[in-house]
């Protein structure tokens, strides 16, 4: 990956204001591009997207993906070169309880995104970002390849393995011929400095520390491709940068950890809780008619490896310890752009 190749480069993300959009736009910043976000407002309160200040070096849009009319005017406006869609209905729990909404955003506003780019010849490339969920979930002790049926279980899964298809359909549909590269990324579960979504095992940790109690985990013995948020970003970033040099690289790829970090949930607290130090414990409480959620689930990436030669910098425990060192950070009131920028020096140079 060349990473001057971003200098100057128009970047529209969805679901900017999102923990892993704030990242991604403080990256691509970072890279000197252009970047034009476009989603609704932060998710959450405390936001990343807020403490780190990053609105005032980007273009930031509000609106809804499921508002076609206005994401084609934003389009129009901006005329991106790449695209990278983030936005969705990321909660497993959440599509439990909402499914109508989750299909909408996850299905429909792909489909959205798409139209905007078919009907938009500025695009040179485009990343679909969907999830290791996408998968038909087994239970095997293997890892999923990019090969492997897609079927996801729950409303939110389901829906992004929908939206794997609507960009299969639309590449195969309107972009054969055409110069735009078209991809899509299933990264494993994300942790690092700024997530305070619900029902996620890392801002769960956060929130129990702070207000000193213990941390209470639904199922330990759940295994998941746990890896830095850094990970897939510079992996997506790796993607559109190739094929946009040559389209001959677009395709689905797998963006998880080593085998040695798809740990279990307990393994991972207690990763945790030895890199926060004094205050930080957990105990088992596991829930009755709980919604269903895999309780086995890794990525074999070997694709990604041989085609680009990547590999996973930060083990488990350096992704620990780098959240831990933000969330201090947080706490002590330094400044977050700062910490950010800190951290992808540090990740560039490993």
């Amino acid at each position: 990956m060349d990473i001057s190749f971003y200098q100057g480069k128009k970047v529209l993300v969805t679901g900017h204001t999102g923990f892993k959009g704030t990242w991604l736009c403080v990256l691509l910043h970072y890279l000197g591009a252009d970047v034009y976000g476009y989603s609704l407002e932060p998710p959450t309160k405390p936001s990343l997207f807020e403490l780190s200040k990053v609105k005032s070096l980007i273009y930031s849009e509000i609106g809804d993906v499921r508002d076609l009319e206005h994401l084609q005017s934003f389009f129009q406006q901006v005329q991106p070169e790449i695209v990278i869609h983030m936005a969705a209905q990321p909660i497993v729990r959440e599509s439990y309880r909402n499914p109508v909404s989750t299909y909408e955003i996850n299905v429909m506003g792909t489909v959205n995104v798409l139209e905007c780019v078919r009907t938009n010849t500025c695009v040179r490339s485009f990343l679909n970002v969907t999830t290791d969920k996408v998968y038909q979930n087994n239970e095997w002790s293997w890892g999923y390849r990019e090969i492997d049926p897609l079927d996801g279980y729950d409303p939110y899964s389901n829906s992004k393995s929908c939206s794997e298809l609507v960009t299969h359909s639309y590449l195969q549909s309107f972009f054969a011929e055409r110069e735009v590269a078209i991809s899509t990324a299933r990264a494993g579960n994300v942790i690092g400095g700024g997530d305070f979504s619900v029902d996620r095992i890392i801002p769960d940790c956060v929130r129990a520390v702070i207000a000193g109690k213990p941390i209470t985990v639904r199922n330990p013995y759940s295994v998941r491709p746990y890896q830095h948020v850094l990970e897939p970003l510079f992996a997506y970033l790796m993607i559109i940068q190739n094929q946009y040099m040559d389209k001959r690289y677009e395709g689905w790829y797998n963006v998880g950890p080593n085998e040695g970090d798809c740990v279990t949930t307990g393994a991972l607290v207690e990763l945790f809780c030895a890199s926060w130090g004094k205050g930080a414990e957990w105990v088992n409480r596991g829930e009755n008619n709980a919604p269903h959620e895999a309780s086995f689930l890794k990525l074999d990436c070997s694709r990604i490896k041989s085609v680009f030669s990547w590999k996973p910098r930060w083990q488990i425990e350096q992704a620990i310890d780098k959240t831990v060192e933000w969330t201090k950070s947080w706490l002590e009131n330094n400044d977050i752009m700062n910490v950010m920028e800190k951290q992808i020096q540090e990740f560039m140079e490993r």
